[in-house]
């Protein structure tokens, strides 16, 4: 037997490893570190997340994603370049992380790293028969084990495409192994730059399970003030909370023919960016609006999308809490305009499952790791929700 496999199999036969889950999201603000300890695996794993931090991204890192992000023409050269120069790089970034916390990296088990998405092209978007479902995530798995000296597992969405799938959302999958309760209906509700959902029945019974992406969550709002205010984000969404609402823009907005799509579906920055915000303000002449209505109205609009999707599926549900993660959790317009929509609800913060509503995607890819090296044994899918019974992650060694 080879070393590597041989360590392999002492990591999954340990009752509890040590894994860092990474997430580098549309948004480019930073990258996510989660170091967590997982007991177990499958239905019976329990995550104790023992340190967070994000790692702030530099202007360099910014212009050098947004060169070929979202782009169907790029430069070839600088996109296998990034490859590399990303793995090397978030590698160094929790070598920096561990120093601060003060562990010594032999003591991790895994690396669990989603890797930077720059495209993503599921066949209701590309249109070409020929063609499979596709999506690109880079940030080389091989750079990072060897930086870092950690095995890593990465490239978690190709798996899912394999079986049939559109490479997303896959949080469903830690969502369903450590957030699903026998006492109460539950919805996971992450706002990222795209916003999805997964529904958790409270029989626990799989074939009820589903996720989706319902539409944008802060991509639109964030690629707004980087384009006007060189701001990554609405901070506080104090540009949204000081305009007002246009009517006639938020109607254009809302008239894709994505958000009449069944469920599950998927999308991203392809679709909804600033090319899109342009087309729906020409069609709604509406293109003199101050910079705060605009601000306003695209809040509105992620709000609203969010909302028609519960809705939608609010026969399947039942009562139900809703638990919200990710930045958009902390954007207070967003939240109170989602609110007010759903009076009924009772609508909470992952911190109250014991999860940072930030490390929330991070946390849920250390799930996946540990999941491709010591599960297996809890299998789980939901074919009708094209949830697909799979195994996901390539595995790196540093030597």
């Amino acid at each position: 037997m080879h070393s590597h496999i041989h360590q392999l199999h002492q990591i999954a036969t340990k009752p509890q490893r040590l894994i860092i889950g990474l997430m580098s999201g549309t948004s480019l603000d930073g990258l996510d570190v989660a170091l967590c300890r997982v007991h177990g695996a499958g239905r019976s794993s329990k995550i104790e997340l023992l340190e967070f931090a994000t790692v702030e991204y530099d202007q360099t890192y910014r212009q050098r994603i947004k060169a070929v992000f979202s782009k169907r023409q790029v430069d070839l050269q600088q996109l296998c370049l990034l490859n590399p120069w990303i793995g090397t790089l978030h590698g160094k970034m929790i070598n920096e992380c561990l120093k601060r916390w003060g562990i010594d990296g032999n003591e991790v088990d895994l690396i669990a790293s989603h890797g930077q998405t720059v495209y993503h092209a599921p066949r209701s978007e590309h249109q070409l028969d020929d063609y499979p479902n596709a999506t690109l995530q880079i940030g080389d798995g091989d750079h990072l084990a060897t930086e870092t000296g950690i095995i890593t597992i990465s490239d978690f969405r190709q798996k899912h495409l394999a079986a049939g799938g559109e490479g997303a959302p896959l949080a469903v999958y830690g969502d369903y192994l450590i957030f699903a309760s026998e006492e109460q209906n539950r919805v996971m509700l992450n706002m990222g730059g795209i916003a999805n959902l997964t529904y958790l029945p409270a029989s626990m019974d799989a074939s009820d399970v589903f996720s989706t992406d319902v539409g944008p969550g802060n991509t639109l709002m964030d690629a707004y003030m980087q384009q006007h205010f060189n701001l990554s984000y609405d901070v506080d969404a104090n540009l949204a909370g000081a305009g007002k609402v246009s009517e006639p823009l938020l109607n254009a907005l809302q008239q894709h023919s994505f958000f009449a799509m069944p469920f599950p579906k998927t999308t991203g920055p392809e679709l909804f960016n600033l090319e899109y915000l342009a087309r729906a303000q020409a069609a709604s002449q509406s293109i003199n609006l101050s910079h705060e209505d605009v601000m306003a109205t695209l809040n509105r609009f992620s709000a609203n999308m969010i909302v028609l999707a519960l809705k939608r599926c609010a026969h399947k549900l039942g009562d139900y809490h809703l638990y919200a993660s990710g930045g958009g959790y902390h954007n207070p317009v967003l939240m109170d305009n989602i609110a007010r929509q759903l009076p009924d609800v009772a609508i909470h913060s992952t911190a109250e499952l014991a999860i940072d509503p930030d490390a929330k995607e991070a946390v849920l890819f250390a799930v996946l790791a540990n999941e491709c090296v010591a599960g297996g044994k809890d299998r789980f899918s939901n074919l009708k929700e094209g949830i697909p019974d799979i195994t996901m992650g390539k595995i790196s060694f540093y030597d």
